[in-house]
């Protein structure tokens, strides 16, 4: 069984609805909680996949956490060995910087649900094909990327252009959250409280849930199902 390394920088930002994926496509993962100080794997070896997820680092804030660098080392060994890469949020931004492109603090912080659009290259993606023109996703981020050479956009929003970007055929960014489920959004607001200070966004957030979080699982599930199933015969 090929096992899936996660890099977890906060345990609010956990896989969600990325684990049901993994379960289904028979694979097994180890969270390295960055949060508590373990170390970050030196390569890929035992790997057959990498996952990185969310946080409130900056990537341009690597001399004040240096792990960030050992993360972008590693996700430079994924992509030497061939190995599918995933990145979510915080993990989007360190894989774009891995690829070269340039990691910034936005215009404002995109914090809630908000539409995203899918870039017309999303129709024959392998893991977008068939997926809404436009769907309400959760956002939480206040940087934002250029896209990576040789990479393709696959969707954006009206704030920011890069929401989501593949990389080959294997490695793909999604700034947005599309792996949460309602009791990790719950948990983002009471954990963030300086982000969700506004009573008003506060509202807004936890008023979305459930109009909104039943139809991103069903994208989530079949987006990161696609993304786990041919990891077993790499």
């Amino acid at each position: 069984m090929a096992k899936i390394w996660v890099m977890q920088h906060h345990p609010v930002e956990n896989l969600g609805s990325i684990a049901e994926a993994l379960e289904g496509a028979a694979l097994a993962w180890q969270y390295v909680r960055i949060f508590e100080g373990q170390p970050v794997p030196k390569d890929m070896k035992g790997a057959g996949g990498l996952i990185l997820m969310g946080g409130s680092q900056g990537v341009y804030e690597a001399e004040q956490h240096p792990y960030l660098k050992e993360e972008m080392r590693l996700i430079e060994s994924a992509l030497k060995d061939d190995r599918p890469v995933l990145g979510i949020c915080l993990g989007s931004q360190l894989l774009a910087a891995a690829l070269g492109a340039k990691v910034y603090q936005g215009a404002r912080r995109e914090i809630g649900w908000y539409p995203v659009r899918l870039a017309a290259e999303a129709k024959d993606d392998r893991l977008l094909t068939g997926m809404p023109g436009q769907f309400m996703a959760f956002h939480w981020h206040g940087d934002i990327f250029d896209l990576p050479r040789d990479s393709v956009t696959l969707a954006s929003s009206e704030l920011t252009p890069i929401q989501a970007f593949r990389h080959g055929d294997k490695t793909y960014g999604f700034l947005c959250h599309l792996e949460v489920t309602e009791t990790s959004v719950r948990a983002m607001v009471r954990e963030f409280t300086d982000e969700a200070r506004h009573a008003s966004l506060r509202a807004d957030v936890l008023g979305g849930v459930d109009k909104n979080i039943e139809p991103l699982n069903q994208i989530a599930e079949a987006v990161f199902g696609r993304w786990a199933r041919p990891i077993q015969g790499t």
